[in-house]
This record gives C-alpha cells, structure tokens and sequence, in this order.
C-alpha cells in the first residue's frame, strides 16, 4: 500500500457511493480505484474479486452486505469513499455511513432509472443534507436512455438535474460522451481516454442541450442569472462555480453517465468529485447537542464520531470519522456519552479488508482505530478537556424477528456472546429472550438481514444454529378514543405513602406518540407533568390487545390532584402509567402489521399470473408500467406475505422475475 501523504483540507473528499440493489455501484468503486492506482487490478463482482466487497457472504451473494471505506488520489486530492449497501435490508448502514459523509455519488440504472431502494436511500441523504452528483450507468445495455432516467430523476426525487453530458452511440455502440462544459468529446477505446472535437453529426445537439444547460443554470443561479443576460453564453468556469453551489445547497444536481463495467465515463465522474462535491472546509461546522460548534480544524479540541464497529484478525476496529482537532497513536479520550476514558492503541488507514498504520489522524479524515473498548456506533470520543456529545445516527426498529437456538448441548453461553457481538457491530440488530417461550430471539431489518446474521454466526463463530420462521413484528394503535380517564394513584405501606391524581384523554394520531397538558390553576406542577409524561410513554411497550408497542396516538392531560406530603415523581409516573394502560383498555384498538412496497419487473406475457398472486398475498396494486419488453407492477404486501416469495415469483416465471422492496410502514392487519 503506498504511503499516505498529507493533503489540505480542501483537497480532501469524504463520499459515498448510494444506490438501488444491481445499479453498479460496487463496480463504479472499482473503477474509480484502478483509475486512481490504489488498486492494480480490475476488481469484478461477478468474479468475487472485488476490494469493497471483501466479506465471504458478499462475494458470494454479488451484493454489498456491509459498508466499505478505502482511499484513493486523483489530481492531488485525497478521496475517502465509503460503498454503502444497495438493499433495502441494510439500509442501517447507509444511514450511519451517511452522517459522517460530505457527499455522495448517487448511481442510477440506464435502463431501470429511479428505483425503490435508490428513492429510498436519496431520502436520507436528503434528511442528512449531503450534496450529490448523479451517475447514469450501464448505457451500453439493451433498453439504456439517459433522458428516461433524468426524467425519471425529475419525476421522482424532485431536484432539477442539470445533465452535463451527452452519449456518444446508444447501448451497445455507446463509445463516450460529449462534455457539454468544454464542448470537446471524450472517447474510450479499450478502457484509454482520448479527448477529441464533437463529433459532426452530433454538434447542433451538444450546442442545443448546452443551451438548455446554461438556462437551467441561470433559473436556479442568481450569478449565472445575471451574466446569462448580458453575454451570448455562459462561460464554463461561471458554469463550474455555480454548478458547485447548486450542489451545496441542494438545489439541483450534476447529472453525468457512463458504462463502468466497461470502463467509460469514470475519469470524468473523478473530475466532477473534485469540481462539485465539498470539503471538509466546505460544509457547516460541526454542532454537538448543547449547539457548542467545532470548526475543521487540526489545531481545534478533539472531536471524532464512531459510525461502525467490527471485530477483524487484527482486533476490534472502531471506524472513526474525526470532525476536528488531531489524534495520535495512544492519547487519551474521552466517550462523551458515557464519561468513560478510553486509549488509542493505533491508527489504521483503511482499504476496505487492508489496513496501514499512521501515527495521526486529523480533522477531516475517514480511520478506523484499535483500543476503546466500549465505543459502539454513535459514540462520541474528544478530547478530555474540551467534551462534546455529537448526535448519533438514528437507528430504525427491527420489524422480521427469528428464534435461534444453538444445537450443541453446550453452546448456549457461546452463541449469547456471538450474539451480543452481533448486535454491537450492527446496531439494527436486537437480541432478547422471550418471557414466555424462554427462546432466544434476534430481531432485524428483513429475511436476508437475519439469513447474513445467522450465517456469520456459522462461519465467524463457528456456531452450529437452529433458525426458526421468521415473524413480524406487529404494533397497536388507537382506533377510537376516551375522553375524561381519572386515575387515582394511592398507597400507603407505612412511611411516606404515594398519592397521585390524573384525568387523562386518548385520541388517535397518524403516527408516533404526543403529550400534552391541558392542566390549569398549577393544579399539577411542571415537575409532576413531566413524570406523567414518562409514565405514559413506560406504557407503550405492550398494548391490550397482544403485548405488541403501541403508537399513533395522542395524550392529553387534562386535570390532576396534589397531596402536600405524599406526591412525588415517582408517584404520577406510576398513575401516568396505570392511567394510559386503563385507557388502552376502555379505547377501540387496532393491530398494526409491517407492509412493504414490492416492485416486481416480469415479462409481459407474465404480468397476469404475477398481479394474481400478489392479490393472494394481501397484496394492493398501485401501478403498473411497460418497459422495454416487461412490465414493473408496484404493490403494498404485508411483510409477513413476502417471505419465501423469491422463490415462488422463479417459478412462476421460468426463472425470469425479478423483485425489490422497501418498507412501506403499518397497516391495519
């Protein structure tokens, strides 16, 4: 591995590759790789020989499972990549890998567009504010139309894409494109760039889509606005300086595209990274939760946020992206969560599997460290003197759970270990016992979530395991209310007693869970509102109608009564408790189950038999599209129902079906 030189900030980029399950971006990474001389070789998926996807189950399954961070240079800058999971099931870790990321390259299908997962994942990327660049791949495929997909770009994620290439030859004569910037062409002949005048026959079309470039620009550009009225044309560096603003603020988004696989278009997608996506120096400070800021800075305290944990031949790795100040090789620092004191052992550049030493790491760098040993996805560490709490990723609830049990006698202390590191290294994974069954459950994102979670317990720990049928995880909600629920809370056992008084309404709410108090005259303090508060949200953890979490509804307090001696916190949180749980009871109550969308792509002589057995599984069909031979349906199906419908959707195709989904929420089961 060659030797890590020092760049500037601004000459740093911390990205990620996003897209839909099968758009290519692994193969982009690969390329952008090879072309940069971090690798030597040409990775391929469909060969298992790929840098990022380094873990068994990913070459053997084709997909990225887990979220891989490498290094490359290109032009003297200093590129962090991080190729984040396409399928929807590991969508955890594109978000944890979202909140330390600058910017992304969203990958699109030629053929496909917008698909769920990509839809999906631009979302997040949106919650987080990260600026992208988009990428048209797989043009030299059958059916491939680049103003399909930024149409379909438009349509669906609502950006204005502003396209900065044209193709040269469609599908399988797709040679290069024209840069509509520098109005040259730019070809590819056996994986070489060579740069060139526009192609003839293609020149009124570059000049006319420059044109409606230089218009889409000077809308949405206040700069660009201005010359574009006072000069023939807009100049290419005007472009390029609104371009990048445009991208910063989100919005528009630089649209290019390419065949990766074949090696065309990835010089010019590297180029576009260094003009349009930011720096560290380029994007807001960063705030903890008290609002203290830290600037991108070396010389600034300590502040860097743990984003992955996962346990490797060289120890257990801490993957770190440090915001500001500088780390060294065994300093001292502080977990800003827990108060706790940990040790740098060492500092590792990371190459997705590989790893090279470094004494420091400093103010907008992308490591992976050796040491603390309770430092967990989310966790702060600072520095000792100056702390700061930075907020954590969000992590969603599991919604598929599955019993396992261990089937040697005595490996039932090995497999609770195995799992608890399971879940610490993939916090969407949750571990419980069952209270009734006395069985071990592992709860997750999906089917194929907890089939890779089972098979690491095989392969990594050596496990021999008995996985049960996978079950939904099923919520209650409020259909139909109570008004005027008095609850009195009294007990009295010797000592001080407790005495609490509370008049509670429960009425529905599209979703989540709000308090409120309606309470007049001080009639309960602002102390004693709190705790009823906590009180209700202890009662959500089972409802009446099977011990299921309830959600989607709103708490009102609306009255209350005080003793001077015997009312405390502890005693409202209890009648907050008791009180909620009573009027649970008295409410009209609805069980919630798990639905996804499922987008199904078959041939058109198939779409009958298909949209038939989606009605069976309880499936609503909400659309359906001709595409190129095929038809893609689009319905909601309770998750329960999708189980084992791989299989099924083979067979009823002749093996030519092809399916996604992502969560869709709950619906009245």
């Amino acid at each position: 591995m060659r030797a890590h030189v020092f760049n500037p900030l601004q000459t740093v980029r911390n990205l990620g590759i996003l897209a839909h399950v099968d758009a290519g971006k692994t193969t982009v990474t690969e390329r952008m790789l090879y072309l940069t001389g971090a690798t030597y070789k040409r990775g391929e998926v469909h060969d298992g020989t790929t840098v990022t996807d380094f873990d068994p189950q990913e070459r053997d399954r084709g997909i990225t499972i887990f979220a891989a961070a490498v290094s490359c240079e290109w032009d003297g800058h200093r590129i962090n990549l991080i190729d984040t999971p396409g399928h929807v099931d590991f969508s955890d870790e594109v978000e944890r890998s979202l909140r330390v990321l600058d910017g992304a390259i969203a990958v699109f299908d030629g053929v496909a567009g917008v698909e769920p997962q990509s839809e999906s994942v631009w979302r997040r990327a949106d919650r987080h504010g990260v600026p992208r660049i988009a990428f048209v791949n797989k043009l030299d495929r059958a059916g491939a139309d680049l103003d399909a997909a930024v149409e379909s770009i438009r349509r669906r994620l609502h950006p204005a894409p502003l396209v900065v290439q044209l193709p040269i030859g469609r599908e399988d004569g797709f040679a290069g494109v024209v840069d509509l910037l520098a109005m040259r062409a730019l070809v590819w002949d056996g994986g070489v760039m060579e740069t060139g005048p526009v192609p003839e026959h293609l020149l009124e079309e570059a000049r006319r889509r420059r044109r409606l470039l230089e218009e889409a620009v000077a809308e949405l550009h206040p700069g660009a606005l201005e010359e574009f009225c006072a000069e023939p044309s807009l100049s290419e560096a005007t472009l390029v300086a609104a371009l990048r603003e445009l991208t910063a603020g989100g919005a528009g988004v630089v649209v290019l595209c390419g065949s990766a696989y074949r090696d065309r278009g990835i010089e010019p997608l590297l180029d576009a990274v260094l003009r349009y996506l930011p720096s560290p120096l380029d994007v807001p400070a960063v705030r903890g939760q008290d609002g203290q800021a830290r600037p991108a800075d070396p010389a600034a305290p300590l502040a860097a946020l743990a984003f992955k944990v996962s346990a490797t031949a060289t120890g257990r790795l801490t993957y770190l992206r440090i915001y500001s100040g500088t780390m060294r090789k065994g300093d001292a620092v502080l977990d800003a969560g827990t108060g706790r004191t940990e040790r740098i052992g060492r500092i590792l550049r990371v190459q997705a599997d590989r790893h090279a030493e470094a004494d420091r790491a400093v103010a907008g760098d992308i490591v992976a460290v050796v040491g603390p040993k309770a430092a967990r996805a989310g966790t702060t560490l600072c520095a000792p003197g100056a702390p700061l709490l930075l907020e954590p990723p969000g992590a969603t609830e599991p919604v598929v759970s599955v019993a396992v049990e261990a089937r040697g006698s005595g490996d039932g202390d090995r497999l609770a270990a195995a799992l608890a590191r399971l879940a610490e290294e993939d916090p969407s994974l949750a571990v419980r016992a069952d209270a009734e069954t006395g069985q071990t459950v592992l709860s997750g994102m999906g089917e194929l979530h907890l089939e890779v979670a089972a098979e690491k317990l095989r392969r990594d720990h050596r496990l021999e395991v008995s996985v049960g049928r996978p079950q939904v995880a099923f919520r209650e909600t409020v259909g139909r209310g109570v008004s005027g629920l008095l609850y009195r809370h009294v007990k009295q056992d010797g000592g001080a007693g407790q005495f609490a008084h509370v008049v509670i309404d429960v009425e529905p709410l599209d979703e989540g869970f709000a308090f409120a108090s309606a309470v007049t005259g001080g009639r309960v303090p602002r102390e004693y509102v709190r705790a009823v508060e906590a009180g209700c949200r202890d009662a959500l953890s089972d409802g009446p109608l099977g011990g299921h979490p309830v959600t989607g509804l709103r708490v009102t307090l609306t009255d209350g009564a005080t003793h001077v001696k015997d009312s405390s916190e502890m005693a409202f949180r209890a009648a907050g408790r008791l009180a909620l749980r009573e009027a649970l009871r008295q409410c009209a109550m609805v069980l919630l189950e798990p639905v996804v969308e499922v987008t199904v792509t078959v041939p058109d002589e198939m779409a009958g038999a298909v949209l038939g057995d989606l009605s069976a599984r309880r499936g609503r069909i909400s659309g359906s599209e001709a595409r190129a031979g095929a038809v893609v349906i689009t319905a909601v199906v309770p998750l329960a129902e999708v189980f084992g419908y791989a299989t099924r959707l083979r067979s009823r195709t002749q093996g030519r079906g092809t399916f996604t989904t992502r969560p869709a929420g709950y619906a009245p089961a």
